[in-house]
Parts: structure tokens; C-alpha cells; sequence
């Protein structure tokens, strides 16, 4: 009997272990628990991440509360009058904006404060009412509530010199706006999260992944697995590599999305954080469930490969795999959308960001966590094969079909 075949039986039957061995993997998945949490780079990492996701929140609540200040350049009878009625209807539809008057003696003036940008827009009067002024680019907020304010106050004035009044000449013309689903989540929200998500994800399988399939190269690499393949069943190593990884994959994704949450209440934004949550649990749902199997493939990566060097070969399929899904959940709409979150892997960002935007049943993410849990057992189960069978071949960097061409 050859030497290659003498080993790979010896292999089989480490794989399968003594009896009792079958709780060996809680040791394993100790071991990876401790070495990670003892790890400085995983620790900085976490809490840079975290302080990241704070000031992030910070700064966008402190952009949403801060009001703006636009500078206004007037010259001419009445300009006063107009911007005091545009910072009434800025008020009135609760925009964070206010316009400054700085009256000067005439429009030339007026053009040289533009020009030399002390002043962020000009009014003022033309034949046909008034003139705004701007130097390369229209000023939104200018443009819509200074018009606003010069056109009611025409109105107005027309309405009293034909000897009625602007509500007279406004009766009839009310409108409210009702909404039918007030509890509907807004879609500026629902693609921020739909975004975070894919990112968390991505971040995530790439950091963990890749330490799985480092560790297993390296206990490759160095023959320490030959060791642990002695006393343990190699069943047994990949569940408790997985498993351990797994735990410190939710924790830390907890963290994260725990962080954001709190950081939406904190900058009262309360409300959002309740239309969101349910999403964001489900996302931690998915992401157990289909990290399970991306934990598996990369121990796969890492068993296929011979040393560290070969992980950039081995380890192309699933950062091609993570770069789809990533790609998936930020950019994939409509009908594209609704069949990728029914896809395994696909759907840890895809149902999440449809339950965040309110296009999702209450049944449909059931479903989709089904089939994820069904696609996980047998990818699961195939990456197990090839672990084992390809662990102990240290000759060459092996491809996943000669992994499978050994035999037990």
C-alpha cells in the first residue's frame, strides 16, 4: 500500500474519531473564542467600527438640525418685506433655513456682493416684479420660498386693489394631503439601511472569513494540524472553527447594529429606529444562518491551499461570492430584488432591505430563512467532505474537484 494511501485512511479515520469525541468541537470552538477576544487588532478593530458608526450618526444628526443660513443682497422698495415673508414660509414647512437682508443703495452693488460671495444671492426689482441673483448656481432654498414670498405677496396686493382679499381668491383651492400608511417607512431611510446592511455584511464575511482560512493554512502550513488530527476528529475541528467564528461574527454584528440603533434614538430619531429594527433583526437572522455555510467555504479555501500564499487562488471564489451579494443588496431593484431574496446567500441583504422599505410580506422572510437553513445543510455538509479530504494533502494546492476525487 502506498504512502499517500496509508494517509488518506489514516485521515478517515481520525475524521470519524473515537467514540464520545462528538463534543470535541465545543473545545475547538472555545480555543477560537479566547484566541479572537484576546486578539488587539479584533478588539481595536471592533471598537474603531463602533466610534465610526457613532460619529457618523453624530454628524448627520447635527447636518439634519442645523439651520442655514442664506445671505440675501436687497436693494429696491418692498425687498425687505419679501425676504421677511420668505423666512415665514421656511418656517411654516419646517425648513432648517433663514434668509439674512442686507439692503445696499442699488443693483450694481447688489451684483458685486454676489460676485465677491459676501452675499449668497441678490434681489432685486425688474419690470416684471423682482430678479434673483446668484453667481454660478441657483440657490434651492432661494428660489423656491423668496419666489413664493414676491408671488403671494403680489397676489395680495392685486386682491386688495380689485377690492377683495387673497383668501377670497384662494376659496376652493385647498388641498390637504392625507396618507394612507402613516406607519410606512421613508425610502431615504429604507436605502440608508438597505446600504448598511450589504456593508455589514460584506465587512464582516470578509474579516472573519479570511481569519478562518488563515488559521487553517497556517495549522496547515506549520503540520500542528497533523497533531490536532491525532486527537481530535477533523469533523470536529471544522464545526468547532465554525461554530466559534460564527458566535464572534453575531456578537460583533450585534454591536454594530446595536450601535446604530442607539445612535438613531440618541439624535431623536426614535421613530426611525422602530420602522428599522425589525429589519435589522431579521438581518442578524439571515446572517447566523448564511454565515454558517460562508464560515464553511472558507475553512474550505484555507484547507485547499498549502500555504499562505495559495489562499489568494484558493480564496477568489468567495470574495467573487461576498462582491455579488454586496452588489446584490445595494443595487438590485424591482422583480431582481423579490427573486434575490428567495436565493440563499443573496438573501441575508436582499429580504432584509425589502422588510427596511416595507415590500416584503410577513411570511416572505419565514420562507426565504427556510430555504437559507436548507442551503446551509448541504453546503455545510459538501464543505465538511472537502475539508477533510483535502486538510492532510500538503503535496500541492489542491482544486475543489480533486479534493473530492480523494477518498476516506
Amino acid at each position: 500500500m502506498s504512502e499517500r494511501s496509508e494517509r488518506t485512511m489514516d485521515t478517515a479515520e481520525r475524521s470519524k474519531g473515537p467514540a464520545g469525541s462528538h463534543g470535541v468541537w465545543r473545545i475547538v470552538a472555545a480555543r477560537e473564542l479566547s484566541v479572537k477576544l484576546r486578539d488587539r487588532n479584533f478588539i481595536v478593530s471592533t471598537v474603531i467600527t463602533i466610534a465610526v458608526i457613532a460619529a457618523a450618526l453624530g454628524i448627520s444628526g447635527f447636518m439634519s438640525s442645523r439651520t442655514d443660513t442664506v445671505e440675501v443682497a436687497i436693494t429696491g422698495v418692498g425687498a425687505d418685506r419679501v425676504v421677511a415673508t420668505a423666512n415665514g414660509l421656511a418656517e411654516n414647512a419646517d425648513k432648517k433655513v433663514v434668509f439674512a437682508a442686507h439692503p445696499v443703495a442699488d443693483a450694481a452693488i447688489v451684483e458685486q456682493r454676489v460676485r465677491d460671495e459676501s452675499a449668497d444671492v441678490g434681489l432685486v426689482p425688474d419690470a416684471q416684479g423682482w430678479r434673483l441673483i446668484g453667481k454660478s448656481a441657483e440657490n434651492d432654498d432661494a428660489a423656491t420660498f423668496v419666489t413664493a414670498a414676491a408671488q403671494q405677496i403680489a397676489v395680495a396686493r392685486n386682491a386688495e386693489a380689485a377690492g377683495t382679499s387673497i383668501e377670497q381668491l384662494g376659496t376652493g383651492g385647498a388641498v390637504t394631503y392625507d396618507l394612507l400608511d402613516r406607519d410606512a417607512v421613508d425610502p431615504g431611510l429604507a436605502a440608508a439601511a438597505a446600504f448598511v446592511f450589504a456593508f455589514l455584511f460584506y465587512l464582516a464575511s470578509i474579516l472573519f472569513g479570511m481569519a478562518i482560512a488563515q488559521s487553517v493554512v497556517e495549522e496547515k502550513q506549520n503540520r500542528i494540524v497533523e497533531i490536532l488530527a491525532s486527537a481530535i476528529p477533523l469533523r470536529q475541528l471544522l464545526i468547532g472553527k465554525v461554530i466559534g467564528s460564527t458566535v464572534l461574527a453575531f456578537a460583533q454584528l450585534a454591536l454594530f447594529v446595536g450601535a446604530g440603533l442607539i445612535g438613531l434614538a440618541a439624535i431623536g430619531k426614535g421613530d426611525q429606529v422602530f420602522q428599522i429594527a425589525g429589519a435589522a433583526g431579521w438581518f442578524i437572522a439571515f446572517f447566523i444562518v448564511g454565515f454558517l455555510a460562508l464560515a464553511s467555504l472558507w475553512a474550505v479555501a484555507g484547507a485547499l491551499a498549502t500555504r499562505s500564499e495559495d489562499l489568494q487562488s484558493t480564496a477568489t471564489p468567495m470574495s467573487m461570492l461576498i462582491l455579488i451579494v454586496l452588489f446584490a443588496g445595494i443595487f438590485l431593484t424591482g422583480t431582481a430584488r423579490v427573486i434575490a431574496s428567495y436565493i440563499p446567500i443573496v438573501s441575508i441583504v436582499s429580504m432584509p432591505g425589502r422588510l427596511a422599505d416595507g415590500t416584503a410580506a410577513w411570511w416572505e422572510p419565514l420562507v426565504a430563512l427556510a430555504l437559507m437553513a436548507v442551503a446551509t445543510y448541504g453546503i455545510v455538509i459538501v464543505a465538511e467532505k472537502i475539508y477533510r479530504r483535502s486538510l492532510m494533502q500538503t503535496q500541492s494546492r489542491l482544486t475543489m474537484r480533486q479534493a473530492l476525487a480523494v477518498e476516506d
